[in-house]
């Protein structure tokens, strides 16, 4: 940066080819581990009845409805619980794939 600064370089010419690279996959891991934790904390709130109310659907309650029917029908508390970690699986996933894309200390490998 001090040496596009001594040459000439626009502030503008320096955020985008110098600095904006350098921050974009960090700020995409935290973007990314923010919203999978948002997902697993409604989640969690929805369980244990202090989420969106009952008319509203929940990947939470959904799993609190059916830890009553594990014995009899496993689906109704096993299939919320399955899209839970699916969705927060894949965009964890997204997220590291976009951060090697983006990182440019791995561009040459």
């Amino acid at each position: 940066v001090l040496a596009a600064q001594s040459i000439g370089a626009r502030p503008r010419a320096l955020m985008l080819r110098h600095i904006l690279p350098n921050i974009a996959a960090p700020l995409i891991v935290l973007a990314t581990f923010g919203m999978t934790s948002i997902i697993l904390l409604e989640s969690s709130l929805s369980f244990l009845g202090l989420g969106v109310q009952p008319p509203t659907p929940a990947w939470g309650a959904m799993l609190g409805d059916g830890r009553d029917y594990l014995s009899t029908a496993w689906w109704i508390g096993i299939i919320p619980g399955v899209a839970i970690m699916l969705l927060t699986m894949s965009i964890s996933l997204i997220g590291d794939w976009l951060r090697d894309l983006l990182d440019p200390t791995l561009r040459g490998k």
